[in-house]
This record gives C-alpha cells, structure tokens and sequence, in this order.
C-alpha cells in the first residue's frame, strides 16, 4: 500500500494487494453475476474486450456524447489502452490465472471493464477520483482488498486536502452511488458503446458524484493539484 501511496500509477501493486486481501469474493460475485439472465447472456457471448476497446477508429466515428467516443477520447487523453491494463495485470503470477474455465473469463472481464466504469461514473483518474471509483466498485463487487485500497487512498489525501473538500463524504457517496446504481459488469458493453453517455446512466440509475466534483474545487482553490494531493 505504500509504494501505491508513492505512486498511484503502479497498477501492479493495486493487483498484488487485491489478491492478497480479496478472498474468494470473485466466486461469490461470479456466482451473483450468473443468478441473472444478463449475466448468463454475457457469458454465453464470452466477448473479450481489449481488441474492441482498444480499436478506436470506429469508436471514434460514434456520435458525440456517446460512450464508445467519450471513452476512446478519454483513453487517448489518459495515455492508456485495455491492453496496457492486461499487461499490467500479467506481471505478476496469479493462481486463478491458472484457471482455464468460466470464472477466469468473468475475472478479466471486471479487469477489463475498470476505465469502461471511469467513464460511466464520471470519476476521474486523479488520486481521488480512484479511490472514489474503488468505492463504487466495491459496492458493485465486494473485496476486502478492493475496499482497502479506497479507504487507505482516502485517508491519505484528507491529510493534505482542506476540510472543506469532505473527503470522508465523497468516499461515503461513492459507494452509496454504487450500491444504489444497475451492475455496470452484466451490461452488453459493444452493445452500450453507440447509445449516448447521458442515457446510459440514467438506464442504470448511476448519480452524479456531487461531493467528488466538489471536493475538486476545493482543492483546486487551495493550489493543490488533485494529480498530485497523496505526495504533498
């Protein structure tokens, strides 16, 4: 955790800390995921979905304000791609790697969804616009480690933000936003990439994270740069 404090970008210590702390919530959460019909659909499909993610030509030729377009835009601002995400999550072993069955498909799908939720959420991917996203994702998925990690980043970057940006309240809203919104891991992703972002969230009931945006401000307004508020 500490060397994810020094630096937020190092995807890998985020996978070392979930499967250390996470148990087996994947096979509780991969069991939820196949008690619907839409999760049963997925499966059956079994899409991979790096190769369409990361081919952005079409997406780019989307509509604008839809979410295929906002989300290669997004990508392409951040510098990142569903593969660097695959290969980051490769680095190291893993023993549900091994696994050559289903739930080994619905593990890279939630890897593979992560910057898919960024965009449906509207959290950024400043230090707490991740903690935030994790928030949401544990309410969505459960994980001890995936909470963890939240609550830790939070913790860290109240210690250098005012008490104004209430940063305890924007984790609270987070994951409130998450228990209460559609699970965003059963949707037909190809099939929600031309419909409009606006639409798609009002579909699954996912809220404006008010107090995140809020807590931006602030800490913009206090010369912190919320990229960088865990080093101050």
């Amino acid at each position: 955790m500490q060397k994810l404090i020094a630096n937020k970008e190092d995807t890998e210590q985020v996978f070392e800390i979930i499967e250390s702390l996470n148990g087996d919530s994947t096979v509780k959460d991969f069991d939820r995921f196949m008690s619907t019909e839409a999760g049963r659909v997925q499966l059956q499909k079994r899409t991979y979905l790096p190769p369409i993610l990361d081919n952005h030509a079409p997406l780019h030729a989307l509509p604008e304000g839809s979410v295929g377009r906002t989300y290669c835009e997004f990508m392409e601002r951040e510098g990142l791609s569903a593969a660097g995400l695959v290969a980051e999550s490769e680095k190291r072993p893993a023993a549900w790697r091994d696994i050559k069955d289903d739930l080994l498909w619905y593990g890279n799908r939630l890897r593979d969804t992560h910057d898919m939720f960024h965009i449906l959420t509207g959290y950024g991917r400043d230090a707490l616009g991740e903690a935030s996203l994790l928030g949401f994702t544990h309410s969505q998925h459960g994980g001890a480690g995936v909470s963890f990690i939240a609550f830790m980043g939070s913790r860290e970057i109240a210690k250098s933000a005012p008490k104004a940006a209430n940063i305890k309240g924007v984790l609270r809203e987070a994951r409130r936003n998450g228990k209460h919104a559609g699970r965003i891991i059963e949707q037909d992703i190809e099939a929600i990439l031309p419909r409009q972002l606006d639409d798609v969230r009002r579909d699954l009931n996912i809220q404006e994270p008010i107090l995140y945006k809020r807590a931006l401000e602030v800490m913009q307004d206090a010369g912190l740069d919320p990229f960088e508020v865990m080093s101050n």
